[in-house]
């Protein structure tokens, strides 16, 4: 992409003091912040003004306070300097590879993808992962992403998409509950308590659906991550419809069981994602080769 003329690009120090000041709602604030007087901070935004050839600040007598146009420009510089920010702190954390900023979502990264990335790091030492949350898909031209892990439809504005896996959901509880509740077919779900997660709110409705099980309405628990649905399951809350490549620690140690033996595949996968202006960014490229290499190597439970 071809930089903007040169005219268009405002000094550096001009644009911290700017940001300052329209943080501040002071001049003099942002002259103290930046070690400066009030008069230069006053004349680089002067100077800004003239660039831009509209006011940016409403001056009244001694105090200052963003025009509509100035309060919408200083949201934009500010996201710039962030991004400038960041981009230096990722450089000067690990000079000689790159950084992968990558969007997780909390079970999946925590239970599935964390626990291998070590296998990653060892092959790809120059390379460091940035990690943070995103439980539904976000505009990657505002948070500044390099992929993200996707659940749900290959649809995603703006980003290509590989499908990583697909997902089979199995209702669990813990052994206790099954043998107090007595439940042995699908139909004697509807009179145990139900855990229902809030990203899928008609997951049970689906699944009874599937089941041949004919229902009016279906009540219990609810709750907002998978984390949270498996320990209510666990600690015998009710009956929670969990995805098994995310529970294979509490089905081995015997803390969950099903709750009938009436597994179902999801209509949705779980998928990788990332801007196409990031296409041909190596670190990138280095993680789409190797997660798709582990999915193949970890067949979905």
């Amino acid at each position: 992409m071809p930089l903007l003329p040169r005219r268009f690009l405002a000094p550096m120090n001009v644009l911290t003091a700017f940001e300052a000041a329209a943080r501040l709602q002071s001049f003099t604030a942002a002259a103290e912040e930046l070690n400066l007087t009030q008069s230069a901070v006053s004349r680089q935004i002067r100077s800004l003004e003239e660039k831009l050839g509209a006011e940016l600040f409403v001056r009244d007598r001694q105090t200052v306070r963003l025009t509509v146009s100035g309060e919408i420009y200083a949201q934009e510089i500010r996201c710039a300097l962030q991004l400038i920010a960041t981009a230096t702190l990722g450089f000067r954390a690990n000079p000689q590879g790159g950084t992968l900023n990558l969007a997780i979502l909390p079970t999946f990264g925590a239970r599935w993808l964390v626990p291998r990335l070590p296998k990653f790091l060892a092959a790809h030492p120059g390379v460091t992962i940035n990690l943070a949350t995103r439980l539904a898909p976000f505009d990657f031209k505002v948070d500044q992403l390099d992929a993200a892990i996707h659940y749900g439809a290959p649809e995603w504005a703006g980003a290509r998409l590989d499908c990583l896996m697909k997902e089979t959901i199995l209702p669990a509880c813990s052994p206790a509950f099954r043998s107090q509740y007595k439940v042995q077919k699908p139909d004697d779900l509807l009179r145990a308590p139900l855990v229902h997660l809030v990203s899928r709110p008609d997951a049970w409705e689906r699944w009874l659906q599937a089941a041949g099980v004919g229902f009016d309405e279906v009540h219990g628990m609810l709750v907002d991550q998978f984390s949270v649905a498996t320990q209510a399951a666990v600690a015998g809350l009710g009956v929670a419809l969990l995805p098994t490549l995310l529970i294979q620690d509490e089905l081995s140690r015997g803390d969950l069981v099903p709750a009938v033996d009436w597994p179902m595949q999801s209509t949705d996968n779980y998928y990788l994602a990332w801007p196409i202006a990031r296409e041909d960014y190596p670190p990138l490229q280095a993680f789409r080769r190797w997660i798709e290499a582990e999915v193949a190597q970890s067949p979905n439970p």
